[in-house]
């Protein structure tokens, strides 16, 4: 039997559920392949800052194109810290015990300043004179990852809105360098446009926890790609079965 012979006697076309399964079937196809290509920009990503984050460190740029370049590579330089003038970042620890990441401004020998998240501490020690040790003073060394200021979103947005610095209380949700240069009275033309996360080294004191750098990414475009292929497999599988229908019993006598 030919397969149009086989649709003609063994298939039953219907008009709504077609007009409604064949369309769900594409969108769930197109949803897949758009979670595969997906999947190959993350990975793509992830190589990336794992390939930056083990690359020697470079200089700290003095501006802000050549930091584009540097995301997420480690940076060093010498210089000071400006120890009292700390910002604050509501932050858990890995463990969930509640307190702050401490950003200070960092003087580089020429002059440039660059706001430095030294960080994790917890709420016990927010006040400097409860953690003198980790108060460098003079020239140091620092050793961190460059982070270009992005204004964290989420595809929630529209039910969810981002939360809001509190630049009065010295309380922000993330690095804002404008902001954070305002509240602290700096000169904007002397603060680069981007900051630096303090690398692991253990601080004087044990505080402020520095490494705070996230670079694993959720990466779960797999799982999302095969549940919508799926879908689809499965749309189609019911439109068959609904479709379908079984040989009658031959006529008396054939």
């Amino acid at each position: 039997m030919s397969t149009i012979q086989f649709l003609k006697t063994r298939f039953r076309f219907t008009f709504w559920p077609t007009v409604f399964t064949i369309p769900a079937i594409l969108l769930t196809i197109g949803l897949g392949t758009w979670q595969v290509q997906r999947l190959a920009w993350k990975t793509a990503l992830i190589a990336d800052r794992e390939a930056a984050l083990s690359a020697p460190p470079a200089a700290i740029p003095d501006s802000g194109e050549g930091a584009q370049a540097l995301d997420f590579h480690r940076v060093a330089g010498e210089g000071t810290f400006d120890n009292d003038k700390e910002l604050y970042i509501g932050a858990f620890s890995t463990r969930d015990v509640e307190g702050y990441q401490v950003v200070t401004p960092f003087r580089l020998a020429d002059g440039k300043i660059v706001l430095v998240n030294r960080g994790w501490v917890p709420e016990a020690r927010k006040d400097p004179a409860k953690r003198p040790e980790g108060e460098i003073q003079g020239s140091t060394t620092l050793d961190g990852i460059l982070r270009v200021p992005v204004v964290p979103k989420s595809i929630f947005s529209w039910l969810v809105p981002t939360p809001v610095n509190r630049p009065n209380e010295n309380f922000w949700f993330y690095v804002d360098v404008p902001g954070m240069v305002a509240k602290v009275g700096l000169d904007p033309a002397q603060v680069l446009p981007f900051y630096i996360e303090a690398g692991p080294a253990k601080n004087p004191g044990g505080f402020p926890v520095g490494g705070q750098t996230r670079i694993a990414l959720p990466n779960d475009h797999l799982q999302y790609a095969i549940t919508w292929y799926s879908f689809a497999i499965i749309l189609a599988a019911i439109y068959f079965i609904y479709h379908y229908r079984k040989p009658g019993p031959a006529p008396e006598g054939k």
